[in-house]
């Protein structure tokens, strides 16, 4: 574990690059969980499923909301920066 830690370390750490004010948007996985707890959410009523294709749909149509809405979403905070 350490090695692979001090071999992706600049990668973990190439936020610093940016200004203060974005190290915090930048290092977050906010948006990231909040996709997979809608999953979550969305899923767990159904409690099963018939098949795998059934929840690769649910979890596609998911997935697809998001791209929709975030098609046209910019965020400000990296738009003031540029």
């Amino acid at each position: 574990m350490v090695r692979r830690l001090e071999r992706d370390l600049p990668e973990l750490l190439s936020f610093f690059a940016f200004p203060r004010h974005l190290w915090r948007k930048l290092r977050t996985t906010n948006v990231i969980e909040r996709c997979f707890v809608e999953v979550r959410r969305r899923t767990r009523p159904m409690v099963c499923f018939v098949n795998v294709e059934s929840v690769d749909r649910i979890i596609y149509s998911i997935f697809q909301r998001f791209n929709l809405e975030w098609k046209t979403r910019t965020l400000s905070v990296f738009t003031q920066a540029a």
